[in-house]
């Protein structure tokens, strides 16, 4: 009822856990999706990743009580783009849903602290031990790719820097960008950021 109210924003359906949030955004291809993280039979985080991975032009911001960090990173590695906590007023949740729908990410407050904490005390923690899963099902070149062009490369000179050709260079970055939903490098270099594949210039870290 209160998101029907909101400005800008129409509902066109609800799940009660995440295999029908996944159900229902293969018959209504929606913009964006809400998404609560604990839900019976399939979480919000694994819902996330499905519909990331099968419907990449619906966006998630996630809607939950849980900002610790076992809640966070999982999500935005699902491929989240937008994080609130359920205390989040009408006028926030408008903000994150336009806020994804441009490229940019959704998230309150209490998050991006949270990010900025754990960027400037190192890279987000992995899960589960062993190497860090890479977001939206990206494979580790075009991670690498991706890190470069967050620290200003141009195509030839990460081409130079790879040893590989310039064409090869461009077919990994329209594949993690189609992959990340990315316009262009400008978002690269923030969703790099958010997803701490790579840090902002002029921070110290340990």
């Amino acid at each position: 009822m209160l998101l029907g109210l909101l400005p800008g924003i129409e509902v066109v359906g609800s799940a009660k856990d995440g295999e029908e949030a996944v159900a229902q955004v293969a018959e209504h291809a929606p913009d964006v999706v809400l998404m609560d993280l604990r839900m019976p039979r399939c979480d919000g985080v694994e819902a996330t990743r499905r519909i990331r991975e099968q419907f990449p032009g619906t966006q998630v911001v996630v809607l939950t009580t849980f900002a610790d960090d076992d809640s966070l990173f999982p999500a935005l590695r699902a491929g989240a783009r937008g994080y609130l906590t359920k205390d989040a007023g009408g006028d926030e949740i408008v903000r994150a849903v336009q806020a994804v729908l441009s490229g940019e990410a959704g998230l309150s407050p209490t998050v991006q602290a949270r990010l900025l904490e754990r960027l400037t005390a190192g890279p987000l923690p992995a899960g589960g031990g062993g190497e860090p899963e890479l977001p939206d099902g990206m494979t580790p070149r075009e991670a690498e790719v991706l890190v470069l062009i967050a620290e200003g490369m141009s195509n030839a000179d990460i081409a130079r820097s790879l040893h590989i050709s310039q064409a090869t260079v461009k077919s990994h970055i329209n594949n993690l960008f189609a992959k990340a939903g990315l316009r262009d490098r400008a978002q690269a270099v923030r969703y790099a950021y958010i997803r701490g594949l790579a840090r902002p210039p002029g921070r110290t870290f340990t």
